[in-house]
C-alpha cells in the first residue's frame, strides 16, 4: 500500500514538472511576444522562435510626398498594383498624400507641426528643414525600429552614413544614399548657335556666356537671349559665387537666396558670405549691363511665362536649372529643335569648385504620431528593396508607361503624354541598382557626370544640425530682406548697382546679420570639434 502511495506521488510528480515546464514556455513566448510589442509600440512578434511580425490585422500606411497630385489617373492606377502587393507581403495598403508646390513651404511645416497622424513622408536636411522639426518633435526615433522592421535597409546603409541621419544621437532619417544625383546649376544654352557665335570651346565663364547672350540679341531678333523669370530665381548669384570663390553653401535657410557660406572646402568651418564679398558687387554691375542690353525681358521681375516651353520652341536662348534636368531636356531640345546641341555650362566648371550632394537631400522620416509605425516602416523596405513595388512606384507600369528596349525604357507605340503620363515624386528611397535606364535621358550626361567626378569634393556638413531658437527673429528679417531687394538686384533691375549692392548690405546689418554670424560660427566651430575632435 505504501509503496502503490509513493508510486501515485511520483507519477504526480512528474505530471506537475511537465505543467510547470509548459507554463513557463508559454510564459516565455508571452513575454517575448510582449517585448516585440513594446519595442514598436503597434505590433506583437508571431512566435519566439521565428520572430516573426503579426500582420494579421490589415492596416492603411500614409506617405507624405512633394509635388502637384497627377490628376491623369496613371499614379493611381498604378497604387493599385503596388497595394495588392503590399497586401500579400505585409496586409497593409499605402496611401500616396501630396503637398503640392503652391506655397509647399509652408503646407509642409504646418503638417508636421499639425500632429497629424504621419506615417512616413518625405524629408531633405538641405532644402526641408528637417532638423528644425525634428527639434521640434516631429519624427520618431529609428533606431530600435530599424532592424527589426526593415533589416535590409537597416543592414545596407553603412554606419557613417547612418551617422549623418542623428540629431541627438538618435536616426531621424532613412537617407537615400545610394541613388546617384547630380543636382549642380549650370546654365543651358544653345550649341549650334554658339558655334555661330564663334564660340568653338564649351562656356565656362560668365563672360563669354555674355558674348553668346549678345550674338542671340544682334543675330535673333524673334528670340529672347535669357527667357527668365525673377521668382525663386538666383542663377546670377549662384553662378558669380560659384564660379569666381570658393565659398561654399551651408545648410542654412534665408529665404530667397543663401546669405551665409563657408569661405572654401579647405576652411569649411569658416563662414563667410558673397554677398560682402566683391565679387558680388561685380556680379551686380554684370547684371545690370545685362539688363540694360535686352538679355532678358523688360518686365523679368513680374514675368510668370512657362520659359522652359518658350526654350523648346526656339524663341529664347538659355534656361537655367541643374545637371539632371539638362540630361532630360537635351533629348526634347534634339527632337524639337533639331540640331540645336543643346549644351550645359556648370558653375563649377570655372575654378572647380564642386561640392558632392548630400546624401539626406532625399529621405524618409516615419511621423511623431505614427499609428502604423512598425508597419510603415515594413511597407518603405518595400518600397526600397521590392524590385517589383520600387519599380512600379518610380517608372509605372510596363506596357503602359514604358516597354524595353536594348535595356532602357522607351515610349510604347501610341503613348499619349497627357494621357499616360506617370510620376510618383518619390524622393525618399531610390537605389541605383533598381533604376533602368531611358531614353528620354541623353546619354552624353555621363561626360558631365565623369568631368564632375574629376574634382568633386565630399559634402562636409552631413552630421551638422543648426540650432536657430536664438536668432530666429533675425533669420526672418534676413530673409525679408533677401526676399524684397535680391531679385531686383540679381536682374538688374535695382537701379545704380553700387548703391544697390551698399543699400542691401546695410539692411542685412540692420536685420541682424552680424548676430547670426557669430551665432553660425559659434555652431560651426563646436561642429569642427564633433568631426575633427
Amino acid at each position: 500500500m505504501l509503496r502503490g502511495k509513493r508510486l501515485v506521488s511520483f507519477v504526480m510528480s512528474i505530471v506537475m514538472v511537465i505543467v510547470l515546464a509548459a507554463c513557463s514556455g508559454n510564459n516565455e513566448k508571452a513575454a517575448n511576444s510582449g517585448s516585440a510589442s513594446n519595442a514598436g509600440g503597434k505590433e506583437s512578434a508571431g512566435s519566439a522562435d521565428s520572430g516573426a511580425v503579426d500582420t494579421s490585422k490589415f492596416v492603411k500606411v500614409s506617405y507624405v510626398v512633394l509635388g502637384d497630385k497627377p490628376k491623369n489617373g496613371q499614379f493611381d492606377k498604378t497604387l493599385e498594383k503596388v497595394n495588392k502587393l503590399m497586401k500579400e507581403k505585409i496586409n497593409a495598403e499605402l496611401e500616396w498624400k501630396w503637398v503640392e508646390w503652391a506655397d509647399w513651404s509652408t503646407k509642409y511645416n504646418l503638417l508636421l507641426a499639425s500632429g497629424e497622424p504621419i506615417d512616413l513622408i518625405t524629408v531633405a536636411t538641405d532644402w526641408l528643414d528637417t532638423w528644425n522639426n525634428a527639434q521640434r518633435g516631429a519624427f520618431t526615433p529609428l533606431d530600435e525600429l530599424l532592424p527589426k522592421y526593415a533589416p535590409q535597409t537597416w543592414e545596407s546603409i553603412p554606419q557613417e552614413d547612418w551617422a549623418q541621419t542623428k540629431y541627438k544621437d538618435q536616426i531621424m532619417l532613412i537617407p537615400e544614399n545610394d541613388y546617384t544625383q547630380w543636382v549642380n546649376h549650370g546654365f543651358f544654352y544653345r550649341g549650334d548657335w554658339a558655334k555661330e557665335a564663334g564660340i568653338t570651346s564649351p562656356i565656362i565663364d560668365f563672360e563669354t556666356l555674355g558674348k553668346y547672350f549678345q550674338y542671340v540679341k544682334e543675330s535673333k531678333p524673334d528670340v529672347i537671349p535669357w527667357d527668365a523669370q525673377s521668382s525663386g530665381n538666383i542663377a546670377p548669384y549662384l553662378g558669380f559665387t560659384t564660379s569666381y570663390t570658393d565659398m561654399i553653401e551651408l545648410p542654412i535657410g534665408t529665404g530667397y537666396m543663401p546669405a551665409f557660406f563657408a569661405k572654401s572646402f579647405d576652411e569649411k568651418y569658416t563662414v563667410d558670405s558673397p554677398i560682402f564679398n566683391d565679387v558680388f558687387l561685380n556680379m551686380a554691375k554684370m547684371m545690370k549691363d545685362w539688363a540694360d542690353k535686352g538679355y532678358w525681358r523688360e518686365d523679368v521681375l513680374n514675368y510668370k511665362g512657362d520659359t522652359r516651353t518658350l526654350l523648346k520652341a526656339g524663341l529664347s536662348g538659355a534656361d537655367a536649372h541643374h545637371t539632371q534636368t539638362f540630361g532630360s531636356l537635351r533629348v526634347l531640345m534634339d527632337e524639337e529643335q533639331p540640331g540645336s546641341e543643346l549644351a550645359m555650362f556648370p558653375f563649377s566648371a570655372t575654378r572647380k569648385n564642386l561640392i558632392e550632394l548630400s546624401i539626406t537631400h532625399g529621405g524618409t522620416s516615419l511621423g511623431a504620431h505614427s499609428k502604423n509605425p512598425e508597419r510603415a516602416l515594413m511597407a518603405y523596405e518595400l518600397m526600397r528593396n521590392d524590385k517589383e513595388i520600387y519599380q512600379l512606384i518610380n517608372f509605372g507600369m510596363e506596357g503602359v508607361q514604358y516597354e524595353l528596349k536594348d535595356g532602357k525604357r522607351v515610349k510604347p507605340a501610341g503613348y499619349d503624354q497627357k494621357r499616360d503620363e506617370f510620376y510618383s515624386d518619390f524622393w525618399g528611397g531610390r537605389v541605383d541598382k533598381f533604376e533602368i535606364p531611358t531614353d528620354t535621358v541623353w546619354d552624353g550626361v555621363t561626360q558631365y557626370y565623369a568631368d564632375y567626378d574629376t574634382y568633386k569634393k565630399p559634402y562636409p556638413y552631413g552630421q551638422f544640425v543648426f540650432d536657430k531658437s536664438s536668432i530666429d527673429a533675425e533669420l526672418t528679417a534676413i530673409s525679408q530682406v533677401t526676399g524684397e531687394m535680391g531679385p531686383a538686384i540679381l536682374f538688374g533691375k535695382a537701379g545704380d548697382p553700387v548703391k544697390a549692392v551698399e543699400d542691401f548690405r546695410n539692411k542685412l546689418k540692420a536685420a541682424g546679420y552680424d548676430k547670426v554670424l557669430a551665432e553660425i560660427q559659434k555652431q560651426m566651430d563646436a561642429y569642427k570639434t564633433l568631426i575633427e575632435g
